[in-house]
């Protein structure tokens, strides 16, 4: 009897092989943009069990932090990429199923919300996709007003209790300068325009 695992790694990896180059790279920045993406509360993802219709649901995710699927139980899923999840729910799976294959995709992302506010165009709460830079982020508030203080941009960052201040200097991104200080923003993120 051919194990399911294997099979189906073969196929991923003459998939992979069949695609042309750019595809291919295309495949790997979404892979790798799933790996390193943590859930969020509000977030919606669609979990489902090969061969198991009944185990087949879109959940959302608590504003604690909690999931519950069938014979899973109840999980806590803040700061867990989607594959820490898939391997977790297949490891519990296990008890009941026999090799489960796990597919857990994000349905929306609804949990990942930054906040640009001062002097833009239209400052708010913006759901984003993982990745975006706070150049996107001034972008979808609109741009900046006539009045902003282009090299007084901060961003607001907090971990756990603490929150730290990162400067932003917009005239150093679009003279082409120092251009890793455009970084990529993380949930809860509030962009300052003075």
């Amino acid at each position: 009897m051919v194990n399911q695992r294997s099979l189906l790694g073969v196929l991923c990896v003459f998939v992979t092989m069949m695609l042309p180059a750019s595809e291919a790279l295309a495949q790997q920045d979404a892979d790798a943009a799933v790996t390193s993406y943590t859930i969020q509360p509000g977030d919606k993802l669609q979990i489902s069990v090969w061969n198991e219709p009944e185990l087949q649901n879109e959940v959302l995710i608590a504003p604690d932090g909690e999931l519950a699927f069938p014979l899973v139980g109840e999980l806590n899923v803040i700061g867990k990429s989607i594959v820490e999840l898939r391997e977790e729910i297949s490891e519990r799976l296990s008890r009941y199923i026999s090799e489960p294959i796990v597919t857990v995709t994000i349905r929306e992302v609804l949990g990942n919300k930054i906040y640009v506010i001062g002097q833009v165009n239209r400052p708010g709460m913006f759901v984003v996709n993982p990745m975006v830079d706070v150049m996107q982020a001034l972008s979808m508030a609109g741009g900046m007003t006539a009045f902003a203080s282009l090299n007084n941009i901060s961003i607001l960052r907090r971990h756990g209790s603490r929150q730290t201040s990162i400067p932003f200097r917009y005239g150093d991104i679009s003279s082409g300068k120092n251009l890793e200080t455009n970084i990529i923003l993380q949930s809860g993120d509030v962009l300052i325009v003075p």
